[in-house]
């Protein structure tokens, strides 16, 4: 059974950082894309930012030049670098893999205050 491991919330002052991880068990499952969701309370769950296979990234209008999305292929493993975190950026963060089915992660909390 294909899982999706988050680590890496907590609580930050505005301007600090925080690194998120996720690792999809069993390289063997074939994952396309995938990417970092976030909902903060009352809100839509959105993409954050999304990388493909090949490399192609997009990123949330909110959070370029902020945040920064990569992969290990072969782990099957994706990190999100969050930098000059603002208390908007507090929400659940969730990790999403495209697959067949696709899968999501448990939720890590990120909460940005002073």
């Amino acid at each position: 059974q294909v899982q999706l491991v988050e680590s890496g919330g907590g609580l930050v002052q505005p301007g600090g950082s925080l690194r998120l991880s996720c690792a999809a068990s069993g390289s063997i499952f074939r994952i396309n894309a995938m990417g970092w969701y976030r909902q903060a309370p009352g809100k839509q769950r959105e993409l954050v930012a999304r990388i493909t296979g090949g490399g192609r990234i997009n990123y949330l209008d909110s959070v370029k030049g902020r945040f920064t999305i990569s992969r290990d292929n072969a782990k099957n493993t994706v990190y999100l670098q969050m930098n000059s975190l603002k208390p908007e950026d507090t929400a659940v963060y969730y990790c999403h893999a495209e697959s067949f089915p696709t899968y999501w992660g448990q939720g890590t909390q990120v909460t940005v205050s002073s």
